[in-house]
């Protein structure tokens, strides 16, 4: 079975190699770039074995890129705390939605009315509703992108139906395919970025429900996230789009 490897980041000025990426299982880190073939070198290497192959890397990218911890541990926030996110942050919020349901959502009474009638019910007067748009009047950008699979489930439908609802508070919504999610190498992670200086990830149990909140802001894991946001941004469409070619196609 293939190896699950996350991109961590690159100095490289073109986007190539070398570059480091982690293995989200066993939590190992591969190095990529230029092979280091030379006899004379390689035989300078000390416990170099038959099987083993080495790179050669700027110091830059182990020093900007590399874990700085052997034991990665998570700073955790409550509901409340990831509340005030909203309320505190000063130009830019943004989302990446990549699940196929969320617990939340179907226990809403508006979802049951969305599998009857088609239209999910709104309120812009409720406090996330009008938090959002006193945020956006202030000039401030809301945004998020909604990965869709293909079919996509109910749970996805009802959201992008809802996502009327979430323009009007001045949010930028956008959706794109998971196909062309994995194309571009998305993460599978639900996350918020708050000013491209804090994220906070979106943790769920297996059965969909929101479980915590872990706050990043390591400057090098920030900017990763920055990169994801960068490459969803460019890959999806505007919801209402999204939502037109979709009900062409079926």
């Amino acid at each position: 079975m293939a190896r699950r490897l996350r991109f961590i980041g690159t100095d490289s000025k073109n986007g190539g190699c070398p570059a480091v990426h982690d293995d989200l299982d066993s939590g190992e880190i591969i190095v990529q770039g230029t092979p280091l073939t030379d006899p004379e070198d390689i035989a300078r290497l000390q416990h170099f074995g038959p099987g083993d192959a080495a790179v050669v890397v700027p110091r830059e990218l182990l020093v900007h890129h590399a874990p700085k911890e052997v034991t990665r541990v998570p700073k955790l926030i409550d509901l409340e705390e990831f509340g005030r996110l909203f309320e505190t942050f000063d130009h830019s919020a943004w989302h990446l939605e990549t699940r196929r349901g969320y617990a939340s959502d179907r226990e809403d009474p508006g979802y049951a009315e969305f599998l009857a009638t088609g239209t999910a019910p709104s309120d812009l007067d409720s406090e996330w509703g009008a938090n959002i748009r006193r945020q956006t009047a202030d000039g401030k950008y809301v945004g998020r992108v909604r990965v869709v699979d293909n079919p996509p489930t109910a749970g996805q439908l009802f959201l992008l139906d809802y996502a009327r609802f979430n323009a009007a508070t001045g949010e930028d919504v956008r959706n794109l395919w998971r196909e062309d999610a994995e194309r571009v190498r998305l993460p599978s992670e639900d996350f918020w970025i708050f000013d491209s200086r804090l994220v906070a990830v979106l943790r769920f149990d297996d059965d969909d429900a929101f479980h915590d909140v872990e706050v990043i802001t390591e400057p090098a894991e920030v900017l990763r996230y920055c990169q994801v946001r960068d490459a969803a941004v460019h890959g999806s469409v505007p919801y209402d789009e999204f939502a037109a070619r979709l009900g062409a196609h079926h």
